[in-house]
């Protein structure tokens, strides 16, 4: 009975790192593409590229204290960002190519850290309601920052579903943990859920309810009035 208990423990322990160092990867190519964009020179491109890998994981290891975090431990992360931002700024029209749309990284991204962020925290006995916050925190620190630091409103505070995706992800992940599933059997379900949230609203425009400032309503008032005299 206690050879099951230990597997189940080692890939608990293994997976993060896994979804972590994957995570890393996509998101630093993801920051790496904003930074192109924004003709950023190659310091810029790896500086916008480890930003976006690893901010939100450096964040939540603060959190749980996780000391040092593993970001600042393990060179690995660094080395993936940095792969991820060179191959990026020599062979950006290859990778612009494989993937035009920055979002569909963010997704892919956004569902290895959710997921990650999720398990790291249970495996450090935070509460499942706060290790659900910080896997979404995980999945959504990274590209905040990458969109700060190029002067942009950061993607989780827009109208599309971006935070509420990594919740999701996150959430399924502890509560498989709750039921006592397999780690594996979590993350596929985890990282599907956050994935399939995201794809359909870049893919179908889903978004949350908008606040709209009285002047936008006084604005479209003559518009609507006009309309309705048409009608």
């Amino acid at each position: 009975m206690e050879q099951p208990v230990e597997a189940t423990r080692a890939v608990l322990h293994v997976l993060p790192l896994v979804l972590d160092l994957g995570g890393t990867f996509v998101f630093a190519i993801s920051g790496a593409v904003v930074a192109v964009r924004h003709r950023l020179d190659v310091f810029g491109v790896l500086v916008l590229a480890f930003a976006a890998g690893n901010a939100g994981g450096i964040t939540r290891d603060l959190l749980i204290g996780a000391v040092p975090p593993a970001a600042i431990a393990d060179l690995t992360y660094a080395g993936m960002s940095a792969l991820a931002g060179l191959l990026t700024f020599f062979w950006y029209p290859v990778t612009n190519r494989l993937r035009r749309d920055v979002l569909w990284l963010d997704a892919v991204g956004l569902a290895f850290f959710a997921v990650a962020g999720a398990q790291k925290a249970l495996l450090h006995g935070i509460d499942p309601v706060m290790a659900a916050l910080l896997g979404m925190l995980t999945g959504i620190g990274g590209g905040m920052l990458r969109d700060v630091l190029v002067s942009g409103i950061p993607s989780v505070l827009r109208t599309d579903l971006y935070a509420l995706a990594a919740l999701a992800g996150a959430s399924v992940v502890v509560s498989a943990h709750l039921l006592h599933l397999s780690p594996m059997a979590a993350a596929l379900a985890g990282g599907g859920v956050c994935f399939a949230l995201r794809f359909m609203a870049i893919r179908h425009g889903w978004h949350l309810p908008t606040a709209r400032p009285a002047e936008a309503e006084a604005a479209d008032a003559p518009q609507r009035g006009r309309h309705d005299e048409e009608n």
